[in-house]
């Protein structure tokens, strides 16, 4: 049963991040500022570092392709990224400390670039015609935010449930 977990927390956090999208846009100073959660994606990133790369790939591929098919309808954006973000965070992650404080702050930034690189897809295609700086200002800088205090809340458990996942792993006998 515990081997079902991290597959059962993908799917979890799949189906929340449009539920808590529902709260956007908030009105505040009468500018709208827009919060994407990106709950699974910052899941996959602590998945990379603290669990298997693979494994972080597979279900980012499976769950990016699902993001595909059932939000955006252009096939391949989030089954390329997804992956994509989490090779970036392994590989970054060899070159710095292993802690919760700077897996927090890789996270973070790789999904500002997430983010940064999705804007830039839907400008190239002409999906979306925003400019640069009230990108920034009403929908990354508020979508960091929300994001950082889901990751600052959860992420210790993700680390935790990736830790007892490798020693379950690690201490299983038998063929598979």
């Amino acid at each position: 049963m515990i081997r079902f977990l991290i597959p059962l927390i993908c799917l979890v956090l799949f189906f929340m991040e449009p539920v808590f999208g529902l709260f956007s846009p908030l009105k505040i100073d009468g500018e709208l500022n827009y919060i994407v959660p990106r709950f699974l994606i910052m899941f996959l990133i602590f998945l990379t570092l603290y669990y298997d790369l693979k494994h972080a790939m597979f279900y980012g591929l499976f769950f990016g392709l699902l993001y595909d098919v059932f939000y955006i309808d252009i096939i391949g954006l989030y089954s390329f990224l997804y992956p994509a973000i989490c090779l970036v965070a392994a590989f970054a992650f060899k070159r710095i400390p292993r802690n919760l404080l700077t897996a927090t702050l890789l996270t973070l930034v790789l999904l500002a670039l997430f983010e940064f690189l999705l804007y830039q897809f839907f400008l190239l295609i002409s999906l979306t015609g925003m400019p640069l700086g009230t990108f920034i200002t009403t929908r990354l800088w508020p979508t960091m935010i929300a994001n950082s205090i889901f990751l600052v809340m959860l992420g210790w458990v993700f680390k935790s449930v990736m830790v007892t996942q490798l020693s379950e792993r690690d201490n299983k006998i038998g063929l598979y």
